[in-house]
């Protein structure tokens, strides 16, 4: 399972920035062992339903310590016994696009 989530204070921070918030929820994830990968909009975790959704609540946890109320956003890709995928998805598109790249050249 892939699921990607974005959290952050909302309302009046009452200690930090965005920036520090986030970066507390990242930590937790990264110290979680799981596959991950961040961008400027989401991290993508991968595992088994109980401990992606253990991470997600922690994460969501440490930014509660940046403000009174948190906004969780989360999409998930549930494929049982599929692993690998927070790199096998891009590189399947990639594999398109060189091929697409190949045929226009």
């Amino acid at each position: 399972m892939l699921v990607a989530f974005s959290v952050a204070p909302t309302g009046d921070a009452e200690t930090g920035s965005m920036h520090e918030a986030v970066a507390a929820a990242v930590k937790v994830v990264r110290e979680s062992g799981l596959p991950n990968q961040t961008d400027s909009m989401f991290t993508t975790i991968e595992g088994e339903w109980d401990e992606v959704f253990d991470v997600v609540k922690r994460a969501t946890e440490a930014v509660s310590a940046f403000g009174p109320r948190v906004s969780l956003v989360l999409k998930a890709d549930i494929r049982p016994g599929r692993t690998g995928e927070l790199t096998g998805k891009v590189e399947r598109v990639e594999k398109v696009l060189a091929a697409g790249a190949d045929a226009d050249g």
